[in-house]
């Protein structure tokens, strides 16, 4: 009894480690990521259309690695290692500022 016991919680404590990603996946992730800490993001839509009329909306996003004032390539390593276990496998493709 005690060993199933045991064994049922190494089961729950290793599903709620680190979850290995593939590297290209976790770049395109973290990319995003450091992209985020790079600068706010946003969005504006306009529409029209014969029902409704018009339509408008806006979006605006920052990330709190932006307002703590991270560094964007230091954001992707870190989270390209948290998600993979290992070093990145390339370097972001981040805009110019």
């Amino acid at each position: 009894m005690r060993f199933a016991v045991a064994s049922m919680v190494l089961a729950v404590l290793a599903s709620c480690g680190p979850q290995i990603v593939d590297p290209e996946a976790a770049a395109a992730i973290c990319e995003e990521r450091a992209r985020a800490a790079q600068a706010p993001t946003g969005e504006i839509t306009f529409g029209i259309n014969s029902n409704t009329g018009t339509s408008t909306s806006a979006a605006i996003g920052i990330s709190s690695d932006f307002i703590r004032g991270l560094d964007p390539d230091l954001v992707y390593d870190r989270c390209v290692l948290e998600m993979t276990g290992a070093g990145p496998i390339r370097r972001p493709v981040l805009r110019d500022m």
